[in-house]
């Protein structure tokens, strides 16, 4: 979340006259277990409240996986729940989930069935197939790379996507889905990923991005991030 979604913002700046400021509230998680995803859940309210003492334009609650655990259309509640932070701070803010910003920016691009790659264990990945799947999008296949520790999520090389990816069979797959979580890197690789399968390629965070650019009223537009972002949408 604080790479790759100002790294889109920066590269947009190369191309479009507005400029950005990033402001972020830490919620705690070291392993990634729904137990810990539940607890880490519950300080997003504190965060929303401290963010909105800077008067931010909008808001982006990074954690996919943390929401979805939460039970099926939690995005709903849980941006529901943080505008009500920002309102009663005085300063009403849009907020934008990166779960409910993928599926948004999945039927933005028209997907029916999709594939997933995800650095979760495989439990979490089938709980967040099913969260998608009710949100009226087939996941073809998924890819669940199993790792536990939250800093080795972040510690992967995005390039190493541009052979994973190929373990899929992408007959009939709308979008590529080449990061589920925002916390594993795969901006370098989208581009490169979707200039080599020719469909669309997206990830949670790509989608978390183009819905903030959407809330902030400017267009949805930057010079890297795959199809979602070339400026058509």
């Amino acid at each position: 979340m604080e790479t790759e979604i100002p790294a889109i913002f920066r590269s947009r700046e190369t191309i479009l006259p507005e400029r950005f400021t990033f402001h972020s509230s830490r919620m705690r998680m070291k392993k990634v277990t729904k137990e810990e995803l539940e607890a880490m859940d519950a300080m997003s309210l504190k965060c929303a409240q401290e963010l909105s003492d800077a008067h931010v334009d909008v808001m982006g609650y990074a954690c996919l996986v943390a929401i979805m655990s939460m039970g099926r259309g939690y995005h709903c509640v849980s941006e529901v729940n943080l505008h009500q932070e920002t309102v009663a701070n005085d300063f009403p803010t849009p907020i934008v989930t990166s779960a409910g910003a993928l599926i948004n920016g999945l039927k933005v691009l028209g997907a029916k069935q999709i594939s997933i790659i995800t650095p979760y264990m495989r439990p979490l990945t089938d709980m967040v197939v099913d969260y998608i799947e009710n949100q009226g999008i087939k996941v073809k296949q998924s890819i669940a790379l199993e790792i536990p520790d939250n800093l080795e999520v972040a510690a992967q090389n995005p390039l190493n996507l541009l052979e994973i990816y190929k373990q899929l069979d992408l007959t009939d797959v709308d979008v590529l889905v080449a990061s589920a979580c925002v916390q594993m890197p795969s901006l370098e690789a989208i581009d490169l990923i979707q200039a080599e399968c020719g469909i669309p390629v997206t990830s949670a965070a790509v989608c978390t991005t183009y819905e903030m650019m959407k809330k902030l009223g400017i267009e949805p537009k930057s010079a890297i991030g795959g199809e979602l972002l070339n400026g058509k949408y």
